[in-house]
């Protein structure tokens, strides 16, 4: 049997004993975990290190390299995290309506975990801490596989997790990592059915297109991120600059970063000049339309395949536009329905904007940068669901629940 299926099915099992498990038992089981990843920090930092120099000698771009780098004070916040889980409500068990029918029968609808969950990955070591929590909060086994770039972190903080579980009433078994890094793991996973009951990428274009051109379990999509920024004519300058600043550098490998900055044509021939020197200062290399370039010689030309571009890294588009109607039309082309923003003191641009774009999350005046399962009090996400079936947007608990019906009669058959 291989790796892939027999850690399955280890989940499988497991789910069993989760279903049954109290609110309070799986809180005490990730309480240990947290308390588990602060004592062992040095052994997974350890670890991580051969990840980096490894990542380093095979060319990784820094940007990346900071996806998949831990230290201390991230694994506090990984570990914070799981914290914060536990103070949230156990969405599972809960009556979502109930109703009594002409025949006497009461009917109850109830959520209930999804119960074994793929998770599949890219360089985030702090991605296998989230999925855990919130699978295991929810009742959830789960099955990760994460990115060979991550595979010596993921190995060493997946033991100390389950080591901690051991400790628990939740079984360990509930947990598990794949390490074949071929990706021949990846295409038996997507072919689970039986074993696994959904299936969720997270990760770049390429990653989410082969699990949902090629999965037989169902699954829950998560996005890659072309977000955009628009500047209308009637934003403050200040605003403005610190939006897209922030959009684009505090944190560009991710995916609610912005790839391109749309400005209204008013805006620009005031501001552009100043906001590009900001950008340019933060070594952002610039693409920009021939309106732009003929503002900021500095910009080179960008192109439709630049527009289509997910970059997560120092790179960034210019257009100016004449307004925002060329700014709908654009996003509505290149948009991937992840995170959009305008930055404009005119509401009713304002309300135009948040109702025709359609989007996971919208943004009026705030930077794209809070489409985060944690900004939102989730406590953490298992991704960013860009699809409009079971979940959209950033995935918190109620997201890893399904429903089902209890029905209490008294003897009656249908006639």
């Amino acid at each position: 049997m291989s790796e892939v299926r027999q850690k399955a099915a280890l989940a499988k099992g497991a789910a069993a004993i989760l279903n049954s498990l109290s609110t309070e038992q799986k809180n005490a089981a990730l309480l240990l975990m947290a308390d588990a990843l602060v004592n062992e920090q040095q052994s997974i930092i350890a670890a991580n290190e051969i990840d980096i120099k490894r990542g380093r000698e095979n060319g990784t771009s820094e940007s990346l390299l900071d996806r998949l780098t831990l230290n201390e004070n991230r694994i506090a916040a990984i570990s914070d995290g799981l914290r914060e889980i536990v103070e949230l409500p156990d969405p599972v068990g809960r009556i979502l309506e109930q109703f009594d029918r002409p025949n006497g029968l009461r009917v109850e609808k109830i959520s209930v975990p999804l119960g074994v969950i793929g998770m599949i990955y890219e360089a985030r070591p702090n991605v296998t801490v989230d999925a855990a929590g919130l699978c295991l909060k929810t009742g959830n086994a789960v099955v990760l596989r994460g990115g060979s770039a991550a595979l010596a972190s993921n190995r060493r903080i997946v033991e100390v997790l389950k080591q901690a579980l051991e400790s628990s009433e939740m079984p360990s078994e509930a947990l598990q990592l794949i390490e074949d890094a071929d990706r021949a793991s990846v295409d038996e996973m997507l072919k689970l059915n039986g074993l696994l009951d959904v299936v969720i990428p997270r990760g770049g274009a390429s990653l989410i297109r082969n699990v949902v051109a090629n999965a037989t379990v169902p699954v829950i999509e998560t996005g890659a991120g072309i977000c955009h920024t628009y500047i209308d004519d009637s934003a403050v300058f200040a605003m403005a600059s610190d939006i897209a600043f922030n959009a684009k550098v505090q944190r560009p490998s991710v995916c609610n970063s912005m790839e391109t900055l749309l400005v209204h044509e008013t805006f620009a021939d005031q501001h552009l000049r100043a906001i590009a020197d900001r950008f340019l200062a933060a070594n952002v290399v610039l693409h920009g339309c021939p309106r732009t370039i003929a503002l900021i010689p500095e910009a080179g030309e960008v192109t439709e395949q630049d527009y289509a571009t997910e970059y997560n890294d120092y790179i960034l588009n210019i257009r100016v536009v004449s307004g925002l109607d060329e700014a709908l039309e654009h996003i509505r082309q290149y948009g991937t329905q992840h995170s959009e923003c305008i930055v404009t003191e005119n509401n009713e641009h304002a309300a135009r904007f948040l109702q025709d774009v359609d989007a996971a999350a919208v943004y009026h005046n705030a930077s794209t940068r809070f489409t985060d399962g944690f900004e939102f009090g989730f406590g953490a996400e298992i991704g960013i669901s860009t699809q409009k079936l079971h979940a959209r947007g950033p995935m918190g608990l109620p997201a890893l629940t399904s429903t089902k019906y209890r029905i209490y009669g008294s003897g009656q058959v249908r006639g």
